[in-house]
């Protein structure tokens, strides 16, 4: 069983081009949000993009404080292939789930299974035969850099800004014990192992992080262990510091990477 419930908002009076489905997960029992930009494409089979929210946010926040909707519709007049954007919540835990499996509920398949199934069940022009992509800021680049790694054989490229590498950058912006972000095995939240775990299925991968940002040496190590691991990889340093703002901007580069993947020019 995957999904116990869903509940679709109606078109006549959402948001332009944009469902909200209220999920009761299987995983975590209890309700929570995705927010999906272009659901209602005539299109059929198309390609998704997950991308997932930093600490303090929710599904939401990539369209209302990041415009990815916008960034999106700009990218489509410059001739970006058709996409469908998922956004959501990392499941309401605490400041951050960190989209990791643990006691107090399974965030990694919440949106693994649980969004995954019901964009396919609730979308249109989303099939089994779609691409996935997965991409997120913060904390959500964490999990998709992570996620993205761990189920490579899923997804067909990864992205990441301004990412927490490793979990222990988390102290950075949560008061929550680090303790309570443990997981039974002890590799469970490194990136470095599941990329090198799953090196020969890995998709292309990318991320970035401003050269103001605080993350910033913990992106460096990232990309140095990569290149060590003689992993795969794009790493940007940009102008730019943890904010909103630098996100809205550097969205369309992780798309236009997607895109780029879609039309097999990477």
């Amino acid at each position: 069983m995957t999904v116990k419930r869903t509940e679709r908002s109606n078109p006549e009076y959402a948001r332009d081009n944009t469902l909200t489905l209220t999920l009761h997960s299987s995983h975590l029992d209890r309700r929570q949000d995705v927010s999906i930009y272009n659901p209602y494409s005539q299109s059929k089979n198309l390609p998704v993009v997950i991308l997932l929210h930093g600490v303090y946010g929710n599904n939401w926040v990539w369209m209302d404080l990041g415009g990815a909707h916008l960034v999106y519709e700009q990218l489509r007049q410059q001739g970006l292939s058709e996409f469908v954007l998922v956004m959501p919540s990392d499941g309401g835990i605490w400041e951050g789930s960190a989209y990791l499996p643990l006691q107090q509920g399974n965030f990694e398949q919440w949106i693994m299974d649980d969004v995954i199934t019901a964009v396919t069940d609730n979308v249109d022009a989303v099939s089994t035969a779609s691409n996935w992509y997965i991409t997120g800021l913060s904390m959500g680049g964490y999990g998709a850099l992570r996620l993205g790694a761990k189920f490579a054989e899923q997804f067909k490229g990864i992205a990441a800004h301004s990412a927490i590498t490793k979990i222990s950058d988390m102290a950075l912006f949560t008061d929550t014990p680090l303790s309570h972000y443990q997981t039974q095995d002890e590799h469970e939240t490194d990136i470095l192992y599941w990329c090198k775990k799953h090196r020969e299925q890995l998709p292309p991968i990318r991320l970035d992080c401003g050269k103001q940002d605080q993350l910033l040496v913990s992106n460096q190590a990232l990309d140095k262990a990569l290149n060590e691991a003689n992993i795969a990889h794009h790493y940007q340093e940009l102008q730019g510091s943890h904010e909103w703002p630098y996100w809205h901007e550097n969205l369309r580069t992780t798309l236009t990477f997607f895109n780029n993947i879609e039309k097999h020019k990477i």
